[in-house]
């Protein structure tokens, strides 16, 4: 008859808490070798655990003891349930037995005592004490361990190089210059290819030293097809292994930027969202080969279509990432192309309607003499813009008046209608929100001859699908430009779009996601992130909860600062500079909420102004004393009613 031994670990402190957390805490925890002693019953002797094998909830390994009695074992199982780790294995002779051992451990070490029982005659039949030491595994030279990398078998995955950096300065591939101040890292380089025709590039920087165990994916701008380098040396100088994709292809120039998805829907779909998820396995995969565990915590970072790209990652998987920064995302994809080509129709397809920087000059005082003061502080900064009922037919031209300090009536109309957004001609229906009031001089719409060409390569290679379309064409009003426009919103929608407000599975796994916007975006309307946020309240309060108790659910997990002043994800009049993913790492880890986020504004790289970023619907309201450029003069407020 074959003997089983049963060892029961009531453990406290470390083991208990990692027992409970699974993931990469459970079984993984105690993967390496135990050493020490026993002794009791009239003997001693050592004892070495040796744990291979490991997953959330289970183990396996082997378990040697000497002295008296000496006997090696295999574990047959080795499983954990909240604070209890129970391990069965075999070994001879031909009894049956139940050993209990209760440990107290701190992470490295456990000692207790163990209950030896005949289970059989349900008696004790010997008892004394253990304690064993975690032994430390011999540490891999950092650069034999990059190198080897190139042998790493990863599905669907081809490591083209693993080289060692540690000049401080790297060159990315087709760069005019070097990257400097960075640490020494292993820089892995290498294709995914989930389908024919997927070629996705990607690059997993890996610091040789101090690395702070966490992993972090970086987004994309504009159309892509480039590796992130710069946001790449960012993470990596914070400690963090870090990756980035070109999201399955090579960037274009000009309206050619959407060729690569000409007649080629797996790679539009890479684009969309197949390329950063594969990218976040293959990344974590291979810092799992390069440090010998896996990374605590995971990341993403990313603003524009980085911020399109978090958002994408928290709807479809959740599961990659414990927390995600997603700035002024280009989330509702096909209606933002919609909505910029509305602006530079209104704008450029007449040259009547013209806006160049004089003109915007002339908008952004009207649009500041009518509205700065309104928030209390005149400041050359709008903090609630949507409150601001500037009409540009104020700075129209009046008899006489000197054209440099006026706009024409045509002006006046393109610049309503950027206000105004894109709307259905058929239906009225809002397509996208306009811009805000307040960031006029740095409005894309200004040369004729070179149009801001990200919405017309939309158009052009996936609308249209025509090399030879024309963007003078478009009407919206026409049947010809609607029904494309409608047909085409049909198709991409689903792909492109990152609008759905169920995230869910996103909070059930306890992930954490901050989205940020400046207000004065030139780029993508910052209502639209108000939106989406408004569109996940709705989701979560359903038609039964009042807004009050879904929001309070909403934030639990999920929050949204708008930044006033601040342009497309950097830059602008208002405080532009913060640090997002230092408080998403501690609201993931330690549970600090954030409830404001200091942001300030430089000038000549000396800081003039500071100014709290509030959580959303919150805005700043100055206090009515102190100094209007510092931070602490201001209290984060309930906006007022009707804003």
């Amino acid at each position: 008859m074959t003997r089983y031994l049963v060892w029961v670990f009531l453990a406290i402190g470390t083991m208990s808490a990692a027992a409970q957390q699974g993931g990469s805490s459970g079984g993984k925890q105690f993967l390496g070798t135990w050493t020490g002693t026993w002794e009791g019953a009239g003997g001693s002797g050592g004892i070495e655990l040796t744990l291979e094998t490991g997953k959330e909830d289970a183990a396996a390994g082997r378990v040697s003891v000497t002295g008296e009695p000496a006997y090696k074992a295999t574990f047959r199982t080795l499983s954990f349930d909240g604070a209890t780790m129970t391990a069965v294995y075999d070994f001879p002779p031909d009894e049956r037995a139940e050993v209990r051992l209760s440990a107290t451990f701190d992470g490295s070490s456990a000692a207790g005592g163990w209950l030896l029982r005949d289970k059989s005659a349900g008696s004790e039949v010997a008892s004394g004490t253990w304690k064993v030491t975690k032994k430390a595994s011999a540490q891999a030279d950092p650069a034999a361990s990059c190198a080897a990398l190139t042998a790493q078998r990863l599905p669907n995955t081809t490591i083209t190089a693993a080289e060692t950096i540690t000049g401080g300065s790297f060159t990315p591939p087709g760069a005019g210059g070097p990257m400097t101040n960075l640490p020494p890292f292993c820089r892995v380089a290498g294709v995914i290819a989930p389908t024919k025709v997927s070629q996705i590039l990607f690059e997993v920087w890996l610091p040789l030293e101090k690395w702070n165990g966490r992993f972090s994916g970086v987004g994309n701008g504009g159309w892509a097809g480039l590796i992130s380098y710069a946001a790449l040396a960012d993470q990596l100088r914070r400690g963090y292994a870090t990756a980035s994709t070109n999201t399955g292809h090579e960037a274009a120039p000009g309206v050619n930027m959407a060729r690569f998805a000409f007649d080629q829907p797996e790679r539009l779909i890479d684009f969309a969202y197949r390329s950063h998820h594969e990218t976040a396995s293959t990344g974590k995969a291979i810092v799992q080969a390069m440090y010998g565990k896996p990374a605590e915590r995971s990341y993403f970072i990313g603003c524009s279509s980085g911020g399109y790209e978090g958002l994408m990652e928290a709807q479809r998987f959740p599961a990659d990432y414990d927390g995600i920064v997603a700035g002024a995302p280009a989330n509702n994809w096909t209606r933002l192309m919609a909505g910029d080509f509305d602006g530079i129709l209104a704008v450029l397809k007449e040259p009547a309607s013209n806006l160049p920087p004089a003109a915007l000059s002339v908008l952004h005082r009207g649009v500041l003499a009518a509205c700065d003061a309104a928030d209390g502080v005149t400041d050359n900064v709008l903090e609630e813009p949507m409150r601001c009922r500037f009409d540009p037919a104020t700075v129209q031209c009046g008899p006489n008046q000197p054209a440099a300090s006026c706009l024409t009536p045509a002006q006046v109309e393109a610049a309503r209608r950027i206000y105004r957004g894109a709307k259905d001609p058929k239906t009225g229906a809002q397509l996208y929100p306009g811009l805000a009031p307040g960031g006029e001089p740095f409005w894309p719409h200004r040369d004729p001859a070179s149009p801001f060409p990200i919405p017309i390569a939309h158009y052009k290679w996936l609308v249209f699908a025509d090399p030879n379309w024309d963007w003078r064409s478009f009407d919206l009003a026409s049947p010809a430009s609607y029904d494309a426009f409608v047909k085409a919103e049909a198709k991409l929608a689903p792909i492109l779009n990152a609008t759905d407000p169920n995230l869910g599975e996103f909070r059930k796994r306890g992930g954490k996601l901050l989205q940020y916007h400046g207000w004065n975006d030139q780029l993508i309307s910052a209502q639209n992130s108000v939106d989406y946020y408004e569109s996940v309240i709705s989701f979560f309060g359903g038609r039964a909860k009042q807004r009050a108790a879904a929001l309070t659910e909403v934030q639990a997990f999920y929050r949204l600062f708008m930044a006033p002043g601040m342009a497309h994800c950097s830059g602008g009049t208002g405080p532009n500079t913060f640090d997002m993913q230092a408080a998403l790492e501690q609201w993931v880890e330690r549970g600090v909420v954030p409830e404001e986020i200091v942001a300030t504004r430089s000038i000549n790289g000396v800081v003039d102004r500071s100014r709290p970023l509030c959580s959303y619907p919150k805005v700043a309201v100055y206090k009515g004393k102190g100094d209007t450029n510092d931070a602490a003069s201001f209290a984060c407020r309930e906006p007022k009613r009707g804003s």
